[in-house]
């Protein structure tokens, strides 16, 4: 039998062997049950819905959403979602597959990056770490802009190291060219950050290790050249068809967004530190080991790889930290670079006993069993929450609000979750600082089986009570062709789903900026126009929150009728 070791550990070969059974392997938590759940407002209805309108448009240049201009993101993902609803239909599944995708093929890049800096072992352990950091699988889940950047940012990122790396590799053109061309789809898919990040992460790579000369290598002029090839033309085409455009691009969703809290999103400094504890587990307890290894190593000609990972994640954290629009996708990009720092130093430690482990596994050992536990409360929270209340009655009413809006879980899921965790506790607890491969083997095993369980168990709960498609629904089959759909503040689902634009009131949010583009008064009615809307002949049909119907209802006449509930949320119509 072939030793497993020297198999991990060869380099000759076995690249797309590898390539292909992690894919075949990671394809479950990234792709299954993709069709089964509601889109959930407002991220998954939005970018179903932006594509939905270009591909029936016809117009793949100016993006609007509910039919107004939408200029927050560029258009990369409308495209990639556009081909995909093309092909596959209108369907859930169709709408998410690209993000998916994006996750999936994220992995691979960060095996190969790996593979190229440390050897095949590394790179088997990257991959397996990303694909088994649950935050990171379940975003990629949800229709964001932030897992395809995340694609773009790794794979120009991966190909400058692997570019400046060996001989050889810095006389071939493709790493460079990769490396322009994957930081313009990334300016394509999020906007300026996309060239801003690996410029300022080269810049310090290059101040702090001297390296200017890779300045020389880096294709400045055919480089750039290709750049602009890929990323202008759509700014160019929108910015002549929109003279708004530009202003509130560059300027409202770049600067403003970074410097004011004009988006509300506003959070501390210290934000993504619990986000990033909570997002990678089981692996969040090695970062700081990781990090430390790879600033110790720094000034050893092997240890540039790692700074210039260290640098990658440092930039981008504090860059967001720093911003005063902060959401928890954001530093979904420091993911692939924190799982390579990561399996290194679990590389590094897996010939001997592991005891550099032992106080990180303690921790996370402490942790999954905490969790464990929780999970086995869980079907307990009301008694639970009766009985912290009795401790803490300040908390009441926010405790209260937590079991109200809690998705339920039956008890056989909760055991079946809290049995993973307590496997993954026991063992961090038994193995620390012993036997460091049982440890890692039995991590992955067990959050990939969470990962299955977690989108089946419980996001259907969560998506059912935070999407309005069965409202959606209800009112596409009542309402008539001169019928109005109206609902309180956007909720881009119910476009989706209704296949029509639908109107308006309260605040338009996000569709501010489109909603002063012309005359779109009759789409976005106040208060009072809506109750005379209501008195009309016509037949007016509302989504909306129950909190926001007991403000409403005494100016409404004729008595809504109620036609269906949601979670929170209830569809009436006047007739």
């Amino acid at each position: 039998m072939r030793d497993h070791k020297a198999y991990a550990r060869s380099n000759d070969s076995g690249w797309l062997r590898d390539l292909v059974l992690l894919a075949v392997v990671l394809a479950a938590p990234f792709i299954q049950y993709l069709g089964r759940l509601a889109l959930i407002d407002p991220d998954e209805g939005r970018y179903a819905e932006i594509p939905r309108e270009m591909l029936e448009r016809g117009d793949l240049i100016t993006p609007t959403l509910n039919y107004v201009l939408y200029f927050e993101k560029p258009p990369l993902l409308y495209w990639i979602n556009a081909a995909s609803l093309k092909l596959f239909g209108l369907t859930e599944f169709a709408a998410r597959l690209p993000s998916a995708l994006c996750g999936l093929a994220t992995v691979l890049v960060t095996y190969s990056v790996a593979r190229r800096l440390y050897g095949r072992r590394t790179a088997l352990i990257s991959a397996m770490i990303l694909g088994t950091s649950a935050g990171f699988v379940l975003q990629s889940r949800i229709i964001l802009t932030d897992m395809l950047v995340t694609f773009c940012l790794t794979t120009a990122l991966g190909a400058f190291i692997i570019a400046s790396g060996g001989e050889k590799r810095r006389n071939s053109p493709l790493p460079w060219f990769l490396f322009w061309i994957f930081c313009a789809l990334a300016v394509l898919a999020k906007g300026l950050i996309g060239i801003v990040f690996p410029a300022g992460i080269i810049f310090l790579y290059l101040l702090l290790t001297g390296r200017w000369r890779l300045l020389g290598e880096m294709r400045l002029f055919s480089g750039p050249v290709l750049f602009l090839a890929v990323a202008a033309p759509w700014f160019v085409a929108v910015s002549l068809r929109n003279p708004g455009f530009a202003r509130f691009f560059f300027i409202h969703e770049h600067f403003e967004r970074f410097t004011s809290t004009v988006h509300g999103r506003y959070q501390p400094f210290w934000f993504f530190l619990p986000v990033l504890l909570a997002a990678m587990l089981p692996w969040s307890f090695l970062i700081p080991g990781a990090l430390g290894r790879a600033w110790r190593d720094r000034h050893h000609r092997d240890g540039h790889a790692g700074l210039y990972l260290l640098i990658w994640v440092v930039v981008i954290f504090l860059f967001f930290s720093k911003s005063s629009s902060k959401l928890i996708p954001y530093i979904l990009p420091i993911f692939p670079p924190l799982a390579i720092l990561i399996s290194r130093r679990i590389d590094g430690l897996l010939e001997g006993r592991g005891r550099g482990l032992k106080p990180s596994a303690v921790m996370l050992g402490m942790t999954l069993t905490i969790l464990g536990i929780a999970c086995l409360g869980y079907t307990r929270l009301p008694q639970a929450a009766a009985l912290l209340t009795g401790y803490l009655p300040h908390l009441a009413d926010p405790l209260h609000q937590f079991v109200i809006n809690a998705p339920p879980i039956h008890s056989g899921a909760a055991i079946a979750l809290a049995a993973l965790f307590l496997i993954q506790g026991a063992t961090c607890l038994a193995t620390a600082g012993r036997k460091p491969l049982r440890m890692v083997a039995i991590l992955c095993i067990c959050s990939f089986l969470l990962e299955i369980l977690v989108p089946r168990l419980i996001m259907g709960a969560i998506a059912g009570a935070e999407s309005p498609r069965d409202l959606a629904l209800k009112a596409r089959s009542l309402a008539g062709p001169d019928s109005r759909i109206v609902t309180f503040g956007p909720m881009q689902a119910v476009s989706w789903y209704t296949g029509r634009r639908v109107l308006v009131t309260a605040k338009p949010d996000e569709l501010e900026f489109g909603s002063k583009q012309g005359d779109q008064s009759a789409w976005f009615p106040d208060q009072r126009a809506l109750l005379k809307l209501w008195g009309s002949n016509a037949q007016v049909l509302i989504i909306l929150k129950k909190t926001e119907l007991d403000d409403l209802l005494p100016g409404l006449s004729p008595f809504p009728r109620v036609l269906g509930e949601s979670g929170r949320r209830v569809l009436i119509a006047n007739r």
